[in-house]
């Protein structure tokens, strides 16, 4: 990283939950200052940054055309796959190649859609952001953000608001999620497909393919890597090993007692996860 001149900020207390960000005291000459929270390892900012997000994509969603939808959203989901692999090259690759890649898998993605491609740049973005977001918060900051979710993810699901959101999107061929095939073959299909972008109105025994929400992965992700810099790679393997039962666990119970119904996964995977932190925190095994 030294050769890309990049630097790693520190992170706060490992056991704390950063609500808001302190002001940074005047400075005296001799006397050391401590440094306070950044505005990214604080709960507050991103809670409000969450919600904004939420109502305008809501508005958006509800209130631009399709047709315009479907090439500003595209772009978006663009930049956001190309900056994601940037972030995963460039700690190897010079920064001219790792552009040329990253724009060129951007703009492939956006012309061709297939559902292997986009379940690949998925992945690599939500690895991005928990690598990038997951050194400035602290694991509980981590958990309690992750729980706020749950609960809006359960909400959301419950009045339906989840479900209308990714009919829109579907619509617009950016579905935030994982598209997972019932059948090899079908990796090679394109997210234009009336399979994929009527999936949500179909029947759970007539659909082809099944959908992970983005968040799903990425905020387990970010909950992670905030574990492996506070307390070590063997924290982080277990609460990775936690964070994957509760998503297993989600997807059994929307098998067996929801039959393929509509299923917030993040409730599951937020208590398991929670169950880990817990066994880092007083087990003493991994201090």
């Amino acid at each position: 990283m030294a050769e890309q001149h990049i630097s790693l900020p520190p992170q706060a207390a490992p056991n704390v939950v950063e609500w808001w960000p302190t002001p940074t005291p005047p400075t005296t000459p001799g006397v050391p200052v401590t440094p306070s929270p950044a505005r990214e390892s604080a709960l507050g900012p991103l809670l409000i940054y969450f919600a904004a997000v939420t109502v305008v994509l809501g508005l958006v969603l509800f209130l631009v055309p399709i047709a315009w939808l479907r090439t500003i959203l595209r772009g978006i989901f663009a930049l956001l796959f190309a900056w994601g692999l940037f972030i995963v090259l460039i700690f190897w690759l010079p920064v001219i190649v790792t552009l040329i890649i990253a724009i060129s898998v951007g703009v492939i993605w956006f012309l061709i859609p297939k559902v292997w491609l986009h379940d690949v740049v998925m992945i690599i973005a939500m690895v991005s952001v928990g690598a990038v977001f997951g050194r400035f918060l602290t694991p509980w900051t981590s958990m309690v953000l992750m729980s706020i979710l749950a609960i809006y993810d359960f909400l959301a699901v419950r009045f339906g608001f989840m479900v209308w959101m990714a009919k829109k999107l579907s619509d617009a061929y950016t579905l935030p999620a994982f598209v997972l095939p019932r059948l090899a073959s079908e990796w090679k299909a394109n997210l234009k497909q009336a399979s994929v972008t009527e999936l949500v109105e179909q029947k759970p025994s007539e659909r082809d393919f099944a959908i992970l929400g983005g968040g799903d992965v990425g905020f387990p992700l970010l909950l992670v890597t905030s574990a492996y810099f506070a307390y070590g790679f063997n924290s982080a393997v277990l609460v990775a090993g936690f964070t994957l039962v509760g998503l297993i666990g989600a997807f059994w119970i929307q098998s067996t007692f929801l039959k393929g119904k509509a299923m917030p996964a993040l409730p599951p995977i937020a208590i398991m996860s929670l169950v880990a932190l817990l066994i880092i925190r007083f087990s003493g095994l991994f201090s």
